[in-house]
């Protein structure tokens, strides 16, 4: 079921994206060499706890996860893609990080993931964030008023190919509102004017990954998680909550 919010729901939607982006930015900052995974969590906890949020991440366990995730923040390094659990490995120069983050406020939520690099940056690093964010960009910008999902899709996959990446099958974005979770799902790949029509109240979380390698396949860690190129290449995530707006698409998980 398709849930299309309010004004006030949107509005509680945007108190909760605001936590979501302090989390990542403080994450962020706090990201150098050196500095372990499991630190950078206790960062972002520490903001949502300041917030009175709550992290929908926390004990989350989908149908292909066996164990509930165990931390409020994936943190993906250099050939993860996506879902990395937060350890005790340290960050080295030159590693490729990708954090995503949730935070529930008043029972709606908000959900995004940047990437970015530690240290001295390799430049085909730079190369790959940039065409991800440029793939969320053309994403959010298809996110009007009588489209459809499948053009967020079609924008999103064309830069990606243009780039010469890969995306992972199967994994993309989705609806999103009173759970982190909801439907319609978005693909990262898709054809024009194909699927769920998009109308005003409509909320969306828009994710682009893509990985360097330009193969869609991908493996999952023993962990049952942590998807990682098969190739061993390097991989970048970035997402927005928008929500679908009469004057435009609306990014809810800005600062």
């Amino acid at each position: 079921m398709v849930e299309i919010k309010t004004d006030t729901a949107l509005e509680a939607m945007r108190e909760a994206g605001r936590v979501v982006a302090h989390a990542l930015a403080a994450v962020r900052a706090a990201a150098a060499v050196g500095v372990r995974l499991r630190e950078l969590d206790e960062v972002a906890r520490t903001v949502l706890t300041e917030a009175g949020a709550r992290s929908p991440f926390l004990g989350y366990r989908p149908s292909f996860a066996p164990t509930p995730f165990p931390a409020v923040i994936c943190v993906s390094v250099n050939d993860a893609i996506s879902h990395g659990i937060p350890d005790d490995c340290r960050l080295r120069d030159g590693d490729l990080v990708g954090v995503d983050c949730g935070a529930e406020l008043d029972g709606w939520t908000g959900d995004a993931a940047i990437s970015f690099t530690v240290g001295t940056p390799r430049p085909a690093d730079l190369e790959l964030v940039a065409a991800t964010q440029r793939a969320l960009d053309a994403g959010i910008a298809a996110a009007t008023v009588g489209r459809r999902i499948g053009d967020i899709s079609h924008a999103v996959g064309t830069v990606a190919r243009k780039a010469g990446c890969g995306m992972p099958a199967d994994f993309g974005g989705h609806g999103i509102g009173r759970r982190m979770h909801e439907d319609p799902h978005v693909p990262n790949h898709g054809r024009p004017g194909r699927g769920f029509p998009l109308r005003p109240g409509l909320t969306l979380a828009i994710e682009p990954m893509l990985m360097a390698g330009g193969r869609d396949d991908y493996r999952t860690d023993p962990d049952g998680w942590t998807l990682r190129t098969i190739d061993g290449s390097r991989a970048a995530h970035f997402e927005h909550t928008v929500a679908i707006t009469e004057d435009g698409p609306r990014i809810l998980t800005l600062p």
